[in-house]
C-alpha cells in the first residue's frame, strides 16, 4: 500500500484513476524557500522532504511526496494569502506564458527517487470582471498560481505545452516511473 504525503483530493484522484491503493498522511513541513534557491530546486527539495519526513512513520511502504511551483518571469507564485492576493496573481499572468513545475519524489526505509515536469502554460487575456468572478468562486484561494487546470480554471488557460498531469499537481507518468525503479512496477490489474 502505497501512502500520499499530501492532503490534496486533486493527487488522491489522480491515484485512484490509476487504482493505485493508497493512504494520505499528508506532510507537514517548512515549505519556505531557501535563499537564492530555484524554482525548481525548491520544488524537488520540498517533494523528497515531504516523502521522507511521512517514511519515517511508515516503514516498509512507498511514500509519494508532491510538491508545485508556478513560476512567471522567473518569480515564484505561490498559494494567495487572500482573494486579493489571487486576484493580483491572475491579473500578471493574463495574457501571458509561465513554468508549472512539479515535482514528485518517492521514499522508502531511507532510499528517496524524484523525477521533475516543467510544463508552459499561456493564460488568454482576461478582462478584471472575469478574473473577480473566478477568485470569487474560491477555487483559486488552496492553488499554487491561484488557479486550478482541472476545474473552473481550464476557462483561464489558452494552451499548454507539456503534461496537462503536471500542472494539476501529480505527473502520472512520473509516477509509475518511480514506482519502476523502487521495483514496484505499476500493472494495469491490481
Amino acid at each position: 500500500m502505497m501512502i500520499l504525503a499530501s492532503g490534496s483530493p486533486r493527487r488522491t484522484e489522480l491515484l485512484n484513476q490509476l487504482g493505485i491503493g493508497h493512504e494520505v498522511d499528508p506532510a507537514y513541513i517548512d515549505e519556505t524557500p531557501s535563499p537564492g534557491e530555484a524554482p525548481r530546486a525548491l520544488a524537488i527539495r520540498l517533494a523528497r522532504e515531504k516523502a521522507r519526513a511521512v517514511s519515517r512513520q511508515h516503514p516498509g511502504c512507498e511514500v509519494l511526496g508532491a510538491d508545485t511551483v508556478v513560476v512567471l518571469a522567473g518569480e515564484m507564485l505561490g498559494k494567495p494569502a487572500s482573494a486579493a492576493e489571487a486576484v493580483a496573481m491572475l491579473g500578471r499572468l493574463a495574457g501571458n506564458e509561465h513554468t508549472v513545475i512539479t515535482a514528485v519524489a518517492l521514499a522508502r526505509d531511507g532510499d528517496t527517487w524524484h523525477r521533475v515536469d516543467e510544463t508552459q502554460v499561456w493564460f488568454r487575456q482576461l478582462t478584471p470582471e472575469l478574473i473577480r468572478d473566478y477568485v470569487a468562486t474560491g477555487e483559486p484561494l488552496d492553488k499554487a498560481g491561484s488557479y486550478g487546470l482541472q476545474g473552473l480554471g481550464t476557462i483561464l488557460v489558452e494552451r499548454i505545452e507539456g503534461d496537462y498531469f503536471g500542472v494539476i499537481g501529480l505527473p502520472l507518468r512520473l509516477v509509475v516511473d518511480l514506482l519502476e525503479e523502487a521495483g514496484k512496477p505499476y500493472r494495469f490489474t491490481r
